[in-house]
Formats: structure tokens, sequence, C-alpha cells
């Protein structure tokens, strides 16, 4: 069966715009800008580690898509560094420590004092494994 020629007109247009689709997809990323101690513009696809910084979006044209300002850098700070700090206060407390030993939700054991310095331990090393600020970090002995 033969096609005629405005059958193919048609079927390469449709292609050829579907093609050219493809080429076109639009892809972003994040890049962070902040001013350092010396007032020189830094550019960098992670955040800085303190001090407040812009958050841009920038696509595959090159143009920026929006700009956030963030003033506090702790918004920067991983995630696993205020959870280990809070660990940290909680054994070195005074207070009894109890833990979700059943994944429930539901503190369900005290700690021993012998599980607590473990814990401790465990705390204090992803603190340190992370780069974090050790403000309660310091071990009670």
């Amino acid at each position: 069966m033969k096609q005629s020629p405005v059958n193919r007109i048609v079927l390469a247009t449709g292609l050829g715009l579907f093609a050219v689709s493809l080429c076109t997809a639009v892809v972003a990323g994040e890049v962070y800008q902040w001013k350092d101690a010396k007032g020189v513009t830094q550019y960098s696809s992670t955040p800085p580690p303190k001090g407040a910084f812009k958050v841009r979006t920038i696509n595959n044209q090159g143009a920026a898509a929006t700009a956030t300002t963030v003033a506090n850098a702790k918004s920067a700070e991983n995630p696993q560094c205020g959870m280990a700090r809070s660990n940290v206060a909680a054994l070195q407390g005074k207070g009894a420590v109890q833990q979700d030993s059943d994944g429930d939700g539901k503190p369900d054991k005290t700690l021993s004092d012998s599980e607590r310095a473990s814990q401790l331990g465990l705390a204090l090393s992803v603190m340190s494994a992370n780069n974090c600020a050790a403000s309660a970090a310091a071990p009670n002995k």
C-alpha cells in the first residue's frame, strides 16, 4: 500500500515536532550563592557551612528561574547533627532515658548505665562523622 505525499508530510512533521520537544526539555538545578569573609561572591552546589546564602534554581538555558534568600544557616546543617546533638543532651542529663526497642513509636525500655554510655558513644560518633558543631558534645566524666 502506497502512502500519499500528504500523509508522509503530516507524519514527518509530527515526528519532527516530537523530536524537537524531546531536545528542549527544561532541566533545572540548585546553586547556592553567598559572600565569603573577604566579600567575594561564591557559587556552589552545596550550601556554605555558615552564614546567609541564596538558593538559586538555574534552568538549562542558564537563566535563574527562582532565587530564595536563607538567613539562618542552621537550615543547611545536616539533619543527623540535630538529632545526634539532642541525643547527647538527653544521654548526658540526669533523668532516665527510654528507648523504643520494638519500633512501635512508644518508649518501652529504660536504658541501663552501660546501654546509656554505649548510646552516648554512638551519638558522639555520629557528630564526629558529620562534622557537627560540638555545642553539647563533651561527655561528662
